[in-house]
């Protein structure tokens, strides 16, 4: 005979028309019971006393315990992120692509990739300053694959008006190009300077969060209190 309990679609039916009476209502369970039933299950399975059973020893042993297992929880995170640290920081330098290296080196650099690909040419200022930053940059971000390619070897008679030029890619998609010489602020630019505006991108997890180049106002400021200085001096 069916449970006349059960949750059917026939018992339902057979509600609706009063054959069966209504299904019995399962007794509610008020927060308090369930604390109390968690509490106990905790108990049972630690093997521990209710904490207002407890002494100063055994609550001073308890607050060991509780101490060594956060510190170890600590612990494993630390040593989980510092591996996972470990194994995207496989760079560290600069390399050379050709043409048909770039859509293996770019494109499919991976999941989770930023690539910073400088394009230059030999007998450029800027791009040997670029060149040398970028060498540096490779070295501190070690987990940003920084790459670089001549110009026309990269890409066939690509104008030196152009240069430098950087590319950054995340995950094979470009998201940010830097083309001449005024998006390099000349050959003054500091590698602070090239580091802010890297990480401005996201390509670089720099610390630099203000642009270290002063303001324009600021350095016309300086240049006029350095001249009230010099005709303080002149009287």
């Amino acid at each position: 005979m069916q449970n006349p309990n059960e949750d059917t679609e026939w018992n339902d039916i057979l509600r609706k028309k009063g054959i069966i009476p209504e299904k019995t209502p399962e007794p509610e369970i008020s927060e308090e019971t369930l604390v109390a039933m968690m509490d106990k299950k905790i108990k049972e399975m630690s093997g521990k006393k209710d904490l207002e059973d407890m002494n100063l020893e055994e609550l001073d042993e308890l607050e060991d315990e509780e101490d060594e297992r956060i510190l170890m929880e600590y612990r494993n995170q630390r040593l989980a992120e510092m591996k996972a640290l470990q194994e995207r920081s496989k760079y560290g330098e600069v390399k050379e692509i050709t043409a048909p290296e770039y859509v293996k080196e770019v494109n499919e650099a991976g999941e989770g990739v930023w690539v910073v690909l400088h394009l230059y040419k030999q007998g450029i200022m800027l791009c040997n300053v670029i060149n040398n930053f970028i060498s540096q940059l490779a070295t501190k971000f070690p987990t940003t694959k920084f790459i670089k390619s001549i110009s026309t070897t990269c890409i066939p008679n690509y104008p030196d008006a152009n240069l430098p030029t950087i590319f950054i890619y995340h995950e094979g998609q470009m998201k940010a190009q830097l083309v001449g010489p005024m998006s390099f602020r000349g050959t003054n630019m500091k590698i602070e300077e090239l580091e802010f505006i890297l990480g401005r991108t996201g390509a670089v997890p720099t610390e630099i969060k203000s642009d270290p180049r002063p303001k324009v106002k600021d350095v016309m400021m300086a240049k006029l209190g350095h001249n009230q200085d010099s005709d303080s001096d002149s009287d």
